[in-house]
């Protein structure tokens, strides 16, 4: 993953921030979208884009783009730092390989085991009771 590369290529998008603030929430454009093209992305492998498709698959739009949003701050520059640490934090995790898929074993040992065990406690369980003197 080349981050400098990454970075050059993200778009940025400036809105006004929702919630409480008064009439600086109403003036300012303090919240920040970053949207990077995974697929097209020059800065990440074709493995490391398959594997963020992999990881990411439900946060990627129709076109394959992955956002990061960031409204937290009152000012656009720190957003736009805490949504540029999130994105780098999320696709340092998407890089990763997905697990292994394993070999179905058999089940037939396992079940044997259960219904025998079983077996031995119902027993346990039936020769509870009271004495016949």
């Amino acid at each position: 993953m080349n981050w400098d590369v990454i970075e050059r290529e993200l778009e940025l998008r400036t809105s006004r921030s929702s919630g409480a603030g008064g009439q600086h929430v109403n003036k300012t454009e303090s919240r920040v979208e970053l949207v990077l093209d995974v697929d097209a992305s020059q800065g990440l492998s074709r493995r490391e884009r398959d594997n963020i498709r992999f990881w990411f698959g439900n946060r990627l739009d129709g076109q394959g783009r992955l956002s990061v949003t960031d409204q937290s701050g009152r000012s656009q520059h720190s957003n736009r730092r805490n949504a540029l640490a999130a994105l780098r934090q999320l696709l340092e995790r998407g890089i990763r390989n997905p697990p292994k898929k394993r070999k179905a074993g058999s089940f037939k040992a396992n079940n044997r085991k259960r219904l025998k065990r079983k077996k031995e406690r119902g027993e346990i369980k039936k020769n509870r009771g009271k004495i016949d003197w």
